[in-house]
């Protein structure tokens, strides 16, 4: 068992029986009263929000897993197909789970899969990858200096901002976790 000073942003724990991620934790020192733990959590099943404050020194269950790195295949319709790289056997994973970094992820890359047993739980990717621009409007020559920005659809269907000099077939890098340009790989 651990203890609350534990709690860290991506930890996962049991919470009421379910599995739950910790999105975002903050702790407060009461003036008198001992310490809070205030924590934004979501459930990794039904990807609700679920908030709770824990006493300082309450003891809390984490849950310990396993990672794999599997190669995303193909979507089939319902689910999303990863290899494992090591024994061929092919993985099925519901948008449920891969929804959210689905945009990031391009067909044959590897990924890191978090498992609680035989059950995938959870997907981690990293902080920022590189997409190539599949469609965008063409950047004029002077369009450097503005700081304006233009939609830009890439190779994987994600929609975002991008600097007016940017043009298709131009490999960007973006962040993962606020879905922002970073900058501009090649051209």
């Amino acid at each position: 068992m651990a203890k609350t000073s534990d709690i860290r942003n991506g930890l996962v724990i049991r919470y009421k029986g379910e599995l739950v991620k910790i999105v975002e934790f903050l702790h407060q020192k009461m003036g008198r009263g001992g310490a809070k733990i205030k924590c934004k959590m979501k459930s990794i099943e039904t990807g609700a929000i679920l908030e709770n404050t824990f006493r300082s020194g309450e003891s809390i269950e984490t849950v310990r897993l396993d990672a794999k790195k599997l190669q995303y295949s193909y979507f089939d319709g319902l689910n999303h197909v990863f290899m494992d790289q090591e024994n061929f056997e092919e993985i099925l994973i519901s948008d449920d789970i891969f929804g959210e970094v689905k945009p990031y992820v391009k067909e044959t890359e590897i990924v890191k899969i978090l498992f609680d047993g035989a059950k995938p739980v959870d997907i981690e990717i990293p902080s920022n990858v590189e997409l190539e621009v599949a469609d965008t409007e063409p950047g004029l020559k002077g369009d450097r200096v503005t700081g304006a920005t233009k939609a830009a659809t890439m190779q994987t269907g994600l929609v975002i901002n991008v600097p007016l000099f940017i043009n298709t077939g131009d490999i960007i890098k973006i962040d993962t976790r606020t879905g922002e340009y970073l900058e501009r790989v090649s051209n």
